[in-house]
């Protein structure tokens, strides 16, 4: 585990000063880092430091490709996760940060990543507080959702962000079908890590809804 987390700092601090990349090696870079940081890294203030550092470079690479939808998705990807481990009223900043980066990723191209701006804003929706404290409304987190459905139906991000927030919502039927079609969803090349890290989290919310209908 220490050389994981050697590892990715060593990653963290090399990238903006020496990696000329294009735009899709810069992404696939942030999402590596990303698996390592959410699936790899057990200790909080590891992930805290580590994803603060991966927020920054996921800005540089928004900045190094302007009127890109792509690096837009993937910074507000990082800063959701950034929100969610740091967690508490401090976080809503970058939820809130988050959502714009994705609405204007939106305006770009609503197509971009196989849909991927309406399953972040789903599931940014659902997991911010609603009002007074936050922007949070299950109602639009299932309105985006289903777009990302729409066009993603066998991808295991919204059939699993979808499933949740069924579970949520005490659909247990529909949670339960959702999400075994996410556990169907075919591997990413490059992503094994997130979709190992995925598939659990799929199973963990399985298992509650399979509780419920028992």
């Amino acid at each position: 585990m220490k050389r994981i987390i050697l590892s990715i700092f060593t990653l963290l601090a090399w990238f903006p000063s020496t990696y000329a990349a294009t735009q899709d090696e810069a992404i696939a870079s942030l999402q590596q880092q990303w698996a390592i940081i959410k699936y790899q890294m057990p200790d909080k203030e590891q992930q805290e430091k580590a994803i603060a550092l991966l927020a920054d470079q996921a800005a540089q690479v928004s900045q190094g490709n302007p009127g890109k939808a792509e690096p837009l998705i993937w910074q507000a990807i990082i800063l959701s996760t950034k929100a969610g481990i740091v967690g508490g009223i401090g976080a809503l900043g970058d939820c809130k940060q988050a959502r714009d980066l994705l609405l204007q990723a939106e305006k770009i191209n609503p197509q971009a990543l196989n849909g991927s701006v309406y399953t972040s804003l789903g599931s940014l929706y659902y997991k911010v507080p609603g009002w007074p404290v936050g922007f949070g409304n299950n109602k639009q987190a299932q309105a985006y959702l289903e777009k990302a459905i729409a066009m993603n139906p066998d991808g295991i991000d919204p059939n699993f962000f979808y499933g949740e927030l069924l579970y949520e919502m005490g659909d247990y039927a529909k949670a339960k079908a959702t999400l075994e079609h996410a556990l169907n969803a075919a591997p990413r090349p490059g992503r094994e890590l997130a979709d190992k890290g995925r598939r659990e989290e799929v199973q963990a919310v399985l298992q509650k809804v399979n509780k419920k209908l028992s």
